[in-house]
């Protein structure tokens, strides 16, 4: 990063914009710097050795718009600290307006409640609105949904073109293939880039795991009172058995009512609905972070007569032992962006292409500052055309009330002139 102010406060002077980063990902931010014809902006964020976040502002940000770059780590929590003390050491420092550019949003995929849990999506816009956060730039968001967590403005840009761009020039007979659904879930998205390549959809239903819903998590407590087959008896009564499932009876503590049990659902086994044989099959997602599910759609198409297999996603999270599952896998590509640094992951599995999308950001943030500059100019204009409006209208009025005073003052035998009079 610089470490000059003086060239910061030059950059800033000609554009009207800072940009910063953290350390999320630095070269994300220099490629989206260099595009936009900038420098980074001199900022030092470092951790201590009991872990504390410090960030310093290198620069005057004093009536400036700021953009700061950082997307979701593998030290997500270190991520999310970094954007939050940046945010607030500007906004102290009276920044115009402070824009995240957040790429991969972290917590998108909480953005649900899920039984005796919490939505830490909402907590996480909360925070950054808190911080001093007047915009945000995301890319393909989880849910759609999470916009309406955010009380500032949200764009939600989107890296399907840049896929579709990649199946066009970089698989070869790709009129040949057929675009996948890893699950029903992921239907829409699969269908959205169908359409668009003019190809088929096949959708892979069932699941081999039991699902979160079906999991005991309480949301019975107290426990039901059992009443046996010999005899009817009130709950918490000295006779009765507590949860004797084999015969037995629930009630309801409060009403003595009997109360079903929750039938569990049974999963149907895993199959694929829609002709993949002798055909290429490219598995979309907009998030490739738990790999074993993709290992198994990929062996299961394998085995209906898929001869090549392309996994392709938005944001390469790959954590824990990802590449390496990948690389043992049938998948023969494995297609992301860079909106998460995966440089690592590439060195330990061959098979990950990564697709360039900071033109994408770098025109979002063109476009934002140019449409930002337009307002404030327009403002200034309506500004000068009312003070210069008040400046006639006042020039104007005070010889007119001089004349009529002096006009009142012209009398025929004592008595004023009329108006009528007057004219002629």
């Amino acid at each position: 990063m610089p470490r000059n102010p003086s060239h910061a406060m030059n950059i800033a002077s000609k554009t009207g914009l800072l940009l910063f980063t953290g350390n999320s990902h630095p070269d994300l931010a220099r490629l989206v710097a260099s595009r936009l014809g900038l420098e980074l902006a001199p900022c030092s964020v470092r951790n201590d050795e009991n872990a504390e976040t410090k960030v310093d502002i290198d620069c005057s940000v004093r009536g400036q718009d700021v953009f700061i770059i950082q997307t979701g780590s593998k030290e997500v929590n270190t991520s999310i600290m970094e954007l939050l003390i940046m945010m607030y050491a500007c906004k102290t420092s009276c920044a115009e307006s402070i824009v995240a550019v957040i790429p991969y949003l972290p917590y998108s995929k909480q953005s649900k409640m899920r039984k005796r849990g919490s939505i830490p999506a909402k907590l996480l816009a909360s925070l950054l609105c808190k911080a001093g956060m007047t915009h945000l730039i995301t890319m393909d968001l989880h849910a759609k949904e999470i916009q309406g967590f955010f009380d500032v403005p949200v764009d939600n840009l989107r890296a399907s073109p840049f896929l579709l761009q990649y199946i066009q020039e970089q698989i070869p007979d790709y009129r040949n293939a057929v675009i996948v659904a890893k699950n029903p879930g992921s239907a829409r998205r699969a269908q959205s880039l169908a359409e668009r390549l003019r190809l088929g959809l096949a959708v892979i239903h069932g699941e081999t795991k039991e699902a979160e819903s079906d999991a005991i998590d309480g949301r019975h407590s107290p426990p039901p009172v059992v009443a046996q087959n010999t005899g009817l008896e009130w709950p918490n009564s000295p006779g009765s058995s507590p949860c004797a499932r084999d015969g037995g009876r629930y009630w309801s503590a409060d009403f003595g009512i009997g109360v079903p049990m929750l039938t569990a659902k049974e999963k149907p086994p895993i199959n694929v609905v829609g002709d993949v044989g002798g055909r290429i099959a490219i598995i979309v997602d907009d998030i490739i972070d738990d790999v074993e599910t993709f290992v198994a759609c990929a062996s299961m198409l394998k085995d209906r007569g898929a001869y090549k297999i392309y996994a392709m996603a938005t944001h390469g999270l790959l954590s824990s032992d990802a590449p390496r599952l990948l690389e043992e896998s049938t998948i023969d590509e494995i297609v992301v962006t860079n909106s998460v640094s995966h440089e690592v992951q590439k060195l330990q599995c061959h098979k990950i292409k990564t697709v360039d999308i900071s033109v994408l950001i770098s025109e979002a943030i063109r476009h934002f500052q140019h449409k930002h500059c337009q307002e404030e100019h327009q403002d200034e204009e309506e500004c000068e055309e009312e003070e210069e409006g008040h400046l006639v209208n006042k020039w104007l009025q005070v010889p007119q009330m001089a004349g009529l005073r002096r006009i009142r003052k012209i009398t025929v035998n004592d008595e004023p002139l009329s108006d009528a009079e007057d004219d002629r």
